[in-house]
């Protein structure tokens, strides 16, 4: 329980009626007599303006500046929030922090089941962080974080509120190119995650595609890498290989969870945990939604649809190809590349163009991304539905926010998840 009357890391006038609560949350939407709300300031609008729905939904407190019932009062909420989430974090003996270009979800999966760990949920906003860690901090459970950036100087400050004991890196590549610039100073701004507050160096991993940007740190994967995994092979019903002596099968699973599934057996034997129960939980893991998920059937749907970059798209044309049958692939636009965005959509679609059989492409960049191209989701999913075959495998990618038609995209939200989900209830 999170008691506002207990010690608190920081300077608080707390009211008579504030009450103990299960979880926080900053949208006031999600307020309820077990989960408390934190009023915080947004781009748009401050959290204060929702203090008052969040008490009349039963909110056990809410921590504000404002003076009102039930509050948890304080000069600054953000700061506050920030204070008491080092203060319970600092309560764990082992934190895990994860971040890269792609595959940061998959890692967190399979390193969370490896070590049996609470684990943050999709949403890694640093608030959604900071929650986290003050609800968890406390447990004898590992922590395992999931660190998103997309500005400079974002690393350093979720340094600073993880603390992470150990720091991986899965991937380096063209991500969030507008803010960060090159990929270069994305292998940077990620690269804070392996020192701690004080710039020292602490216990690091990093995936075998970004070992030559980060010299001496261990890598993991197969092959050359420091932790290797032996004897992988990867087949349309999963992956399977062989780690320390301990055989590990990884259900629909492609290279990419592998090398997660290896990472994940470095971690626990370095924990003391027994490799054959790390193994056995990795096999019934279950990535969300959109994250390489396989759904097979009368036709096969890989459901990627959550997110993507070049370095994540070329990844999973890569598993698309080792599947039997007719592949396809649909792509949509991927964001946030600048000035080059162009040239790695075409770089990316005369990938798909060697990998998968049939091509699609929607929106802006849809003649670069495929052969068969399309202005809307709409056209492309029928075109895409009066098509498809018995034994087909489709691969569904693009970045969130691909829509009808850019004009349309925030009052309408339909992404490329509507192609996934239409193709699950075609079959």
């Amino acid at each position: 329980m999170l008691d506002p009357h207990a010690a608190l890391p920081f300077a608080a006038a707390v009211h008579s009626l504030a009450r103990p609560a299960l979880r926080l949350t900053w949208d006031s939407r999600q307020a309820s007599p077990e989960v408390a709300f934190v009023a915080l300031p947004g781009e748009k609008m401050h959290g204060n303006r929702f203090v008052e729905a969040a008490l009349a939904a039963g909110a056990p407190f809410v921590l504000t500046d404002l003076d009102v019932e039930r509050a948890v009062r304080v000069p600054d909420a953000q700061e506050a929030l920030f204070a008491w989430a080092r203060h319970e974090r600092a309560k764990n003996a082992l934190v895990v922090g994860i971040t890269g270009s792609a595959g940061k979800t998959t890692a967190k999966s399979y390193v969370a089941a490896a070590l049996d760990a609470q684990f943050m949920p999709v949403f890694n906003t640093p608030p959604a962080i900071a929650c986290f860690l003050i609800e968890c901090g406390a447990s004898f459970r590992p922590l395992v974080v999931e660190m998103g950036i997309d500005r400079v100087g974002e690393m350093a400050e979720l340094v600073d509120l993880v603390r992470p004991d150990v720091g991986v890196i899965t991937t380096i590549g063209a991500t969030h190119l507008e803010a960060l610039g090159t990929v270069d100073n994305v292998a940077f701004e990620k690269g804070h995650i392996l020192r701690d507050v004080a710039g020292q160096p602490i216990r690091s991993f990093v995936g075998a595609q970004a070992a030559a940007y980060f010299p001496g740190v261990d890598t993991y994967g197969f092959g050359g890498a420091t932790l290797a995994g032996q004897e992988l092979e990867v087949t349309a019903e999963g992956a399977s290989f062989t780690y320390a002596g301990q055989a590990v099968s990884l259900p629909h699973a492609a290279t990419v969870q592998a090398e997660a599934a290896v990472l994940g057996l470095a971690l626990a034997q370095g924990a003391g945990i027994a490799l054959n129960e790390a193994a056995g939980r990795m096999a019934a893991v279950q990535v969300p939604g959109g994250r390489y998920r396989v759904h097979p059937g009368r036709y096969t749907v890989i459901d990627d649809a959550y997110n993507a970059s070049p370095i994540a798209v070329t990844a999973a044309l890569d598993a698309l190809s080792g599947f039997p049958g007719r592949r396809v692939s649909v792509l949509g636009r991927m964001l946030e590349l600048g000035d080059t965005e162009r040239a790695l959509h075409a770089e990316v679609g005369e990938h798909a163009r060697a990998k998968a059989d049939v091509t699609y492409g929607v929106g802006a960049f849809a003649t670069e991304l495929g052969e068969r191209a399309y202005r809307t989701v709409p056209e492309l999913l029928a075109a895409l539905t009066a098509d498809t075959k018995d034994g087909d495998v489709i691969l569904v990618k693009a970045s969130r926010g691909i829509s009808w038609t850019l004009e349309r995209r925030a009052a309408e939200g339909v992404g490329l998840d509507t192609v996934v989900g239409a193709l699950l209830a075609g079959r």
